[in-house]
């Protein structure tokens, strides 16, 4: 009979066990081949893609125009081959990873909506898959940056990640012990339409008060451009700088006044910040992580956003001063974030799709030498041979 001593024992080995294959399965891409491979990061306006090797060095990049929404989904897959097969003459490319600015399915396979894009529930993995002759996966391009910055960049070490991205809108992903959470559909993430303000701004998603307008390269501008409509006396330089023509105003603008002390502008990044802090207090609520990495083209004002972000999460945090506070940092890697990270995911496709060529292989020489046995016992005439 077994005495409870034993039975701890079994208990305690099992949960070893468990234990090292949890292990093994957040540190997949520790034994993941050392090839290099393609990643493509494909936005609104421009399709990147780069030779990324297992340090996460870029070897080589190229670029061109994203084609417009109205085109067909063939159109976009044949940029991305071209960019594929160019940077192939040069690499000997082992898989291609794909970060796409819209939602994926949890497979990592279909585009189920891209909002800048023709793609509706598009199957792209297999489409180019096909066309590439080497494994391909898709993944959301936030997945693929906040995956990069965990890698390679300001991530480094977290347990508990989340990503935001600050662009048009806001954009985000979670990372949990080394994994990716996409949400049972896949489609997790998306920070930037938690409602923040009931009944406040539009948004072209259909709601009304989502958090992206509030703190976004859309709500930066959209500020800006009303106070200089208006003729604002604090908007004066800003209108200075565009000659009247309030449309030429634009985040990189704003942020460059601001940059030089503009009052007015430095007032608009502060109230952005603000707000950005009030949804990471929410998502710190709700996900309590060690680290928010902020990236995304408005994170290029640094201080001018991150400060005040900081500042508005302190006095909104849920339990604030009897709870560990998170890190707030910008992120490293900037706008190749997306496409590094795209590459080294794809690397774990590139190991599975590596060994499952060795074994056609090693198949393929067991019937060579089956087929080499029967040939050489035959006899040339027939016959059993001569003694």
């Amino acid at each position: 009979m077994s005495t409870y001593r034993d039975f701890a024992h079994r208990g305690s080995a099992r949960a070893t066990v468990l234990r090292t294959v949890g292990t093994r399965e957040r540190r997949s891409h520790l034994t993941a081949p050392r090839v290099p491979t393609v990643g493509i990061d494909i936005g609104g306006t421009k399709v990147m893609a780069g030779v990324v090797d297992a340090d996460g060095v870029i070897l080589e990049k190229v670029r061109t125009e994203t084609p417009h929404k109205s085109k067909s989904p063939k159109v976009v897959e044949d940029t991305i081959c071209e960019l594929v097969l160019d940077l192939s003459d040069r690499h000997d490319v082992h898989a291609v990873g794909i970060g796409a600015a819209g939602w994926v399915d949890a497979d990592r396979s279909t585009v189920l909506f891209a909002p800048h894009l023709a793609w509706r529930n598009e199957p792209l993995r297999d489409a180019l898959s096909a066309r590439l002759a080497v494994p391909v996966l898709v993944d959301n391009d936030a997945n693929t940056a906040a995956w990069a910055e965990w890698r390679f960049g300001a991530g480094r070490g977290e347990d508990h990640l989340v990503m935001i991205t600050l662009g048009t809108g806001i954009g985000g992903a979670i990372l949990e012990d080394g994994r990716v959470k996409r949400g049972k559909f896949g489609v997790a993430g998306e920070f930037g339409h938690m409602q923040v303000v009931p009944g406040g701004h539009r948004c072209p998603c259909g709601n009304r008060g989502c958090w992206e307008q509030y703190s976004s390269g859309n709500a930066l501008v959209r500020e800006a451009r009303e106070l200089a409509a208006a003729e604002s006396p604090v908007a004066h330089s800003l209108i200075d700088r565009v000659g009247g023509n309030v449309s030429d105003i634009t985040g990189p603008l704003i942020t460059e006044l601001a940059r030089e002390g503009d009052a007015m502008c430095v007032e608009l990044f502060q109230d952005i910040g603000q707000w950005l802090g009030v949804g990471i207090a929410n998502l710190a609520a709700a996900l309590d992580p060690s680290c928010f990495v902020i990236g995304g083209g408005v994170s290029a004002a640094d201080d001018l956003l991150i400060g005040p972000a900081r500042d508005g999460f302190r006095r909104h945090l849920t339990g604030r001063g009897y709870r560990p506070e998170a890190r707030i940092v910008k992120a490293q890697l900037g706008p190749e974030a997306g496409m590094v990270g795209a590459a080294d995911l794809a690397r774990l496709v590139a190991r599975r799709f590596r060994r499952a060529n060795r074994r056609r292989l090693e198949r393929h020489e067991r019937y060579e030498r089956y087929a080499q046995v029967l040939r050489n016992s035959a006899s040339p005439r027939g016959t059993t041979p001569e003694s």
